[in-house]
């Protein structure tokens, strides 16, 4: 039951919507889509005539050049700060091509060849030898044979050996399988494409050769610019995610609004009125937003008296600050004296954030 698990693929959670495109698509779909690539548009940026929801938000050109790349020979590679919702569209993408979003390969330093090709079932290896039964396809393996999207998440995790095998694997289409003969291999049919994600402060890791590259067109997914946007995003995914609660808190729009200014003060290093504050390094993004609102919403809910507001918000925001340096703490400080107390003269959420963070700063 999807009610009984935490999170449902894109598909599962968007069954529903994708079911309403796939009846009212009369649009040409290159071979081996599901949808049509006006209706995969219409998927991620919500379509009210169908009851579709925007899922994505910040960049529609952006959503239609990723559609265009994935129609093409090269891969789509997704590049951005952590945060910005890359794996989210890569996830989105996935599910209105191929009706699937699950053959995904988790980039890291234990990742080897077999987790881009094949492995084996070895009880069935032992007993029977090599065979097609015994073969366990990697998920990028099954894509090819099944004309799907793949996904490799955070790619610049990969050791370079590995990301030399994704080289042939994007140019020539083909995966080898020499134990079950000495021509045996399988080429991809026609929806097959690859989608890779990788975080520019990650670039140092691994970075990708100039020969990968040149098998990617890429994309870079910016921060959300509107600021209407970020509190839509922000007021539906915290309430998607209170859903189940028994106790859930209104996000009062003065909250919405400090929330969003204190990340985007700290994300750009400028205030509205122009003043400069100290960018933490940690990642001040609108998932991390989303993370601090719901944090606030459940202490609210289940150890407050139920009603959300800047004080919340001030308490859980040290959990995303304090996370990659400790210089980070004093330039919170900074923006608390500097920027929430003159605020708070003049606004009752400011003023309760700032009593709340210069509370929980206290050494």
């Amino acid at each position: 039951m999807v009610d009984e698990i935490q999170r449902a693929p894109a598909e599962v959670r968007y069954g529903d919507e994708i079911a309403r495109l796939l009846a009212a698509d009369a649009d040409p779909k290159p071979n081996g889509w599901r949808l049509s690539p006006r209706a995969v548009r219409r998927f991620i940026l919500g379509d009210a005539s169908l009851d579709v929801q925007q899922k994505f938000f910040g960049d529609d050109p952006l959503v239609d050049r990723c559609i265009v790349s994935l129609m093409g020979h090269q891969g789509l590679m997704l590049v951005g700060e952590p945060g910005t919702a890359k794996s989210l569209l890569s996830e989105l993408l996935a599910a209105a091509i191929s009706g699937t979003s699950k053959l995904v390969v988790q980039g890291s330093a234990g990742i080897i060849e077999d987790h881009l090709r094949y492995g084996w079932n070895y009880a069935l290896l032992l007993a029977e030898g090599p065979s097609e039964r015994a073969l366990v396809a990697s998920p990028i393996l099954s894509a090819m044979r099944n004309g799907q999207i793949a996904r490799i998440e955070e790619l610049t995790r990969c050791a370079p050996e590995v990301q030399d095998a994704i080289i042939s694997l994007m140019s020539e289409k083909t995966i080898a399988i020499p134990e079950l003969g000495a021509e045996v291999e399988s080429r991809a049919i026609p929806g097959f494409n690859l989608i890779g994600t990788a975080n520019l402060r990650d670039r140092g890791v691994h970075d990708m050769s100039s020969a990968l590259k040149r098998r990617f067109n890429f994309e870079t997914v910016q921060p959300i610019a509107d600021a209407q946007f970020e509190k839509e995003l922000i007021n539906r995914q915290v309430a998607q995610r209170m859903a189940d609660s028994p106790i859930a808190p209104a996000l009062p729009p003065d909250v919405l609004d400090l929330v969003v200014d204190v990340f985007r003060d700290l994300r750009t290093g400028t205030t509205t009125d122009g003043a400069s504050v100290a960018i933490p390094n940690s990642v001040m993004s609108t998932a991390e937003a989303v993370n601090v609102t719901h944090a606030a919403a459940l202490e609210a809910a289940y150890l407050d008296d139920g009603t959300l507001t800047a004080a919340h918000v001030a308490r859980q925001l040290g959990g995303t600050v304090f996370k990659d340096d400790p210089e980070d703490a004093r330039k919170l400080r900074a923006y608390v004296d500097q920027i929430a107390k003159p605020r708070a003269r003049g606004s009752r959420a400011w003023a309760a954030f700032y009593k709340s963070a210069k509370e929980s700063m206290r050494d």
